[in-house]
């Protein structure tokens, strides 16, 4: 038997759904996907999968192997393009995770860019404000905003962005600017549904706590600034989303003595002996420009 090509029948199946499916990818036909899949279950003494006219789903034991093979594939396509002398062109499929709004006002850019930069690559870009697992759903590389770090996987620090309260000059012109905390609770605080009522500060005097409350909450991070672009009230943004808008005037900083609890960005992926030529370049590239993003704190690693 084959082993190599049955562990690729296995694994196509099973991310595929389907044994026609894998077939296709392979370039092969149904019934030899299924003779390979039954061959390396017979070898191996167990069942892997389940077959039913619905579709195909993993047996315990296939659980428990489908990883542990796909990462086999993975190490030995690595193997083979080192033989093949393609260290020194990347090239292949990337998949790179990374949340919405920084996506759609940042890291879109950078990806044309990259792919400029890399005729050979392949780029999937998936935008997701969830925790996106890079092991879990074959994602190369995953951009993280805040949030607790995953033990087992590399985490590469870019650098912190802090918050800034901003409003538009419409709404400053209309309402004037608040000249201490406090004087917040008299303006309209725009914030992301997900948070608490209220907002942490830290000023000369240390840091202060202001209850505000607020009539208008939304869970996208464009809506907001949307919202207090279109003059709707203030809200706490990160230095990334903002500097731009206002550098170019059609945001006002308001309270510019203080600042809101710093964004932390990382880039997220799988540890292993030796990153991919492809993912390396991908890690380096975006460490680079998302750490020069306008509004940074000077980066630390971690």
């Amino acid at each position: 038997m084959d082993t190599l090509r049955a562990l690729s029948a296995f694994v196509h199946s099973v991310e595929l759904g389907s044994l026609s499916g894998a077939a296709r990818a392979l370039d092969t036909t149904q019934p030899t996907v299924s003779k390979l899949v039954a061959g390396l279950e017979r070898s191996l003494g167990v069942r892997l999968l389940r077959r039913a006219a619905t579709g195909l789903s993993l047996t315990e034991e296939g659980q428990r192997f489908h990883e542990r093979a796909r990462r086999m594939l993975e190490d030995y396509g690595d193997a083979v393009a080192d033989a093949r002398a393609q260290v020194q062109q990347p090239r292949g499929l990337l998949r790179l995770s990374a949340p919405v709004t920084l996506g759609q006002r940042h890291l879109n850019a950078m990806a044309i860019e990259f792919l400029r930069l890399y005729p050979d690559i392949e780029l999937e870009l998936a935008l997701d404000d969830r925790f996106v697992d890079p092991r879990e759903e074959r994602i190369d590389v995953s951009l993280r905003v805040g949030g607790a770090l995953p033990p087992d996987l590399v985490a590469r620090h870019l650098g912190s962005w802090p918050r800034v309260l901003v409003a538009s000059p419409a709404y400053v012109a209309a309402r004037g600017k608040p000249r201490t905390p406090n004087d917040l609770l008299a303006h309209d605080y725009l914030r992301y549904a997900a948070g608490d009522d209220g907002v942490l500060l830290t000023g000369p005097d240390g840091a202060v706590a202001v209850p505000v409350r607020s009539r208008y909450r939304v869970n996208n991070a464009v809506a907001l600034l949307d919202s207090v672009l279109a003059g709707a009230g203030v809200s706490l943004q990160p230095t990334w989303m903002v500097a731009d808008l206002l550098a170019q005037g059609k945001l006002v900083r308001v309270l510019a003595r203080h600042t809101g609890p710093a964004q932390e960005l990382h880039l997220l992926y799988a540890p292993r002996r030796q990153l991919p030529l492809r993912v390396q370049v991908l890690v380096d590239f975006l460490a680079q420009r998302v750490a020069a993003l306008p509004g940074a704190a000077k980066a630390t690693r971690r």
